[in-house]
């Protein structure tokens, strides 16, 4: 059977696609700021000698989120949470809600491993200069830490932006799905996922090329 293009019905969902992108940008990066504040929680309490009450359940949460398929803790959320009487949540939040915590469990690691990574010499020199522990904390430890993770955050952001696809299983309505509700209304297969495709390439692209950019602005000298 002969197949006949017709670039058209992509012209005709501009509007969809254009939310579904917007939709999906705005999961990845709240997902990336509110997990990046789980993330240093939790790489704090790993690394604090005080807290070892807590590291079991942080490593626990941090092991079995990365450790599970996204898509499995996507429905666990979204059909277990309700069965569990926890409700209120729409399909848009549930999704949210699992992306963070995912986002939380990664970014905890890469946390870890900056916090792990700061060159001595600078905690030296905040401290001879007079600074407290916890002033030395803030205005040395922080700053390096997030200078050092920088190219992580930015793989993470773009992850967690290709991650949103597997919204479109609980129908959230981000290009994936809207890719999917343009094969099912014009049965143009091809147009339909060559275009989503080129939008998730070229976006990533964009973060990719902006964020190195702000990488070799603020790397650390090491």
């Amino acid at each position: 059977m002969q197949y006949f293009f017709n670039w058209d019905v992509v012209w005709r969902a501009t509007d969809k696609l254009a939310y579904g992108l917007v939709l999906g940008l705005g999961m990845a990066t709240f997902a990336l700021v509110v997990g990046s504040v789980i993330g240093l929680a939790s790489a704090l309490v790993l690394t604090s000698p005080k807290l070892k009450a807590l590291h079991r359940p942080v490593r626990w949460y941090v092991e079995i989120i990365r450790n599970s398929p996204l898509l499995v803790l996507v429905f666990f959320v979204y059909f277990g949470l309700p069965q569990a009487g926890i409700r209120g949540l729409d399909n848009i939040g549930s999704f949210v809600l699992t992306l963070t915590l995912y986002a939380g469990a990664y970014m905890t690691e890469v946390f870890r491993g900056g916090l792990a990574s700061i060159p001595a010499r600078y905690i030296e020199s905040g401290m001879a200069i007079g600074l407290s522990g916890r002033q030395c904390f803030f205005f040395v430890t922080l700053p390096v830490m997030f200078r050092i993770v920088l190219p992580s955050l930015t793989n993470n952001l773009i992850s967690l932006f290709k991650d949103t696809a597997l919204a479109s299983a609980i129908a959230v309505p981000e290009l994936t799905h809207t890719a999917r509700w343009i094969n099912v209304q014009t049965f143009q297969v091809v147009e339909a996922w060559t275009s989503v495709t080129v939008l998730y390439l070229v976006v990533s692209y964009l973060i990719a090329f902006v964020l190195r950019r702000v990488e070799r602005r603020y790397a650390v000298i090491r």
